[in-house]
């Protein structure tokens, strides 16, 4: 808010912006019987026989996703791989999705079916043995996904954000910056060939012929945007080799990090330097600190 600014008695979300946002929000909320963990990680943990991991996660064309860069078959992959990292996050094995849909009547079906087998094929690739068992659709005014992911703990205490101690060892898994470029190459009008994206109009939205070629080949920098590659299984590999703090980097080294450290009451300690050693160059491509970030 400008300091300039009176507040208003009646705030809007940008004038409180997330965190006060949020905080009003959960002061509302009772907490569940069965959730261990409630908001605030990356995911909850729900006690039954053993503990179950969920998280969720929702997709809405235009401020999360534009049809005229993504092929139905990417946008299904995503999907699957965001809410697959959340669960590994966790420490827990992603053991099942459920997705719901809604879009205008108008929506081919076959966009539906490339959805659906992205999501079924990123489940196969990166976390073998999970899959869709069920879901919704339903009708609305511009394509909108929601995805709940399950995780099975198997025996082993969930990890979460705010477990990191003084003396730790900082860690990265994955690739460091190359969807924030691949994000701005699409900005930059660097889409997608015709035949490896929804529709062949920029703005064709969800009645665009589909023309998803699940084998085309992005550059490094788009497919990290496009179909990214969670390194999953690191998620369980690392609680299994007494990880003390975990979470999916989604919004950016820097704020995640920053998250984490409030978290956990700690501050975490790492240089320009060492990223670029580690990160500098990925897949042939020169990726900047700022890109890290």
């Amino acid at each position: 808010m400008n300091e300039d600014q009176a507040p208003t008695p009646w705030p809007t979300v940008g004038e409180l912006g997330e965190r006060g946002v949020l905080s009003r929000v959960l002061a509302q909320l009772s907490a569940a019987d069965a959730a261990s963990v409630g908001p605030g990680d990356d995911a909850a943990v729900l006690s039954i026989d053993g503990e179950l991991v969920i998280t969720s996660d929702t997709m809405i064309e235009g401020p999360d996703f534009r049809l005229q860069w993504h092929a139905g078959y990417d946008l299904g992959w995503k999907l699957a791989a965001t809410n697959l990292s959340d669960v590994a996050a966790m420490g827990a094995r992603p053991i099942a999705l459920t997705v719901s849909l809604a879009c205008p009547a108008g929506t081919r079906v076959a966009l539906l079916e490339e959805i659906a087998r992205g999501l079924d094929e990123a489940c196969r690739a990166l976390a073998p043995g999970c899959g869709v068992v069920g879901g919704d659709l339903g009708t609305a005014p511009v394509l909108t996904a929601a995805v709940t992911a399950l995780g099975d703990l198997q025996g082993r205490a969930a990890v979460l954000r705010s477990g990191a101690k003084p003396g730790d060892v900082v860690a990265y898994c994955g690739q460091l910056g190359l969807a924030g470029l691949g994000l701005a190459q699409l900005f930059a009008g660097d889409v997608p060939a015709n035949g490896d994206r929804v529709g062949a109009d920029p703005g064709a939205g969800a009645g665009a012929e589909p023309g998803a070629d699940p084998d085309a080949q992005h550059s490094p920098a788009l497919a990290a945007q496009l179909r990214p590659q969670a390194p999953v299984s690191a998620g369980v590999s690392a609680a299994e080799a007494g990880a003390t703090a975990m979470m999916d980097v989604s919004d950016g080294l820097s704020l995640d990090a920053q998250r984490m450290a409030e978290a956990s009451g700690v501050m975490l300690d790492f240089t320009a330097d060492q990223l670029r050693a580690a990160f500098g160059e990925q897949q042939g491509v020169r990726v900047p600190i700022d890109a890290m970030l």
